[in-house]
């Protein structure tokens, strides 16, 4: 199981944990989490599901493609250097924790 930690832009946080091939959008969307809308349902298409992943996570998750790299782009909010769409983090044997940070808009 993936223990995933979300905190708000002004510090709220909330503890999950994630199924394995859950992705850290769909744990968010299944408990509630605010801060992260997935209008798209997680099909890599409206960037409503921006995090900003803890530094000290960000290095052990997988590239991202060229289409969330872009999709990144035309976040709410600027991206960062830890920007990441949370429907593309997946839970799994080799991701026991993760961190992420919600912006203050996804919209």
């Amino acid at each position: 199981m993936t223990k995933a930690t979300y905190t708000s832009h002004d510090g709220n946080t909330v503890q999950i944990a994630l199924e394995p091939g859950e992705t850290v959008m769909e744990g968010a969307i299944r408990n509630g989490v605010p801060g992260i809308v997935g209008e798209c349902g997680g099909v890599l298409s409206c960037a409503t599901c921006h995090v900003i992943v803890d530094a000290r996570d960000f290095d052990r998750l997988p590239a991202m493609t060229d289409l969330e790299n872009e999709m990144l782009d035309g976040t709410a909010q600027d991206r960062e250097e830890c920007s990441r769409l949370s429907c593309q983090i997946t839970a799994g044997d080799e991701l026991h924790e993760i961190r992420v940070t919600t912006p203050e808009f996804q919209q």
